[in-house]
């Protein structure tokens, strides 16, 4: 994927996201370069994306569809190439980024989307690409449900994904009252912030703050605190 300098930027275009505008995203996102396996996936995400905004927000399931399609766009690059973004757009970066490089793609996604994907640069798109890795405080609904699609779509085969997914469906939230649907949610999300905490921890890598940060906000939601 070629490096887009900040001169490029462009405004996006006003007004909202139809069909023919996410095919269109999604053809040039088959077209990036995208290895066979990761497009796979972005397209396994897009669809859990629409399953997922048909139970908790179905007016916003085209704009969740766009951002899963973009929030792997640049997964593939290296480390350094990811650096060299995080430094031409100013994003900050801690130590235990570098020690966990695999953070660094969703801030490096949100950063270029108004570069390269002008017409889908709505702050809610960017905000879910931003955050569908870490989680952090105070997460959006948006930003909740993009976190879930990657972690759970049909392409993912590690055991603790393919546990999650099935204890998110299992439960038939099609068939609760929003109140309980968005308490599954919640739940569903606790456990996989400790999954992720720890598979970090076993495998000796730096956990970032904002995970745990979001871990304890729904911890504490759940306790009625």
């Amino acid at each position: 994927m070629a490096m887009t300098g900040e001169n490029d930027r462009q405004m996006p275009v006003s007004g909202g996201i139809d069909r023919a505008m996410l095919d269109g995203l999604a053809a040039e996102v088959a077209a990036s370069g995208l290895s066979p396996k990761r497009l796979r996936h972005v397209l396994a995400v897009r669809d859990m994306a629409a399953r997922l905004a048909g139970l908790y927000c179905p007016e916003d399931t085209e704009l969740l569809q766009a951002a899963a399609l973009l929030h792997d766009m640049t997964k593939e690059l290296s480390p350094q190439e990811q650096i060299a973004l995080c430094d031409r757009y100013g994003i900050p970066r801690t130590r235990g980024d570098v020690l966990a490089p695999k953070c660094f793609h969703a801030m490096t996604a949100a950063a270029l989307i108004p570069v390269m994907y002008p017409a889908f640069a709505d702050p809610r798109i960017v905000s879910a690409v931003r955050w569908h890795t870490t989680g952090r405080v105070g997460m959006t609904l948006d930003e909740k449900l993009i976190y879930l699609a990657d972690y759970i779509d049909e392409s993912r085969t590690f055991p603790d994904c393919v546990t999650l997914r099935n204890l998110f469906w299992d439960a038939h939230p099609e068939q609760m009252e929003m109140p309980a649907r968005l308490a599954h949610l919640r739940t569903v999300l606790i456990v996989s912030y400790d999954m992720t905490i720890t598979g970090l921890i076993r495998d000796g890598v730096p956990v970032s703050p904002d995970t745990f940060l979001a871990r304890n906000e729904l911890l504490c939601e759940q306790n009625g605190l």
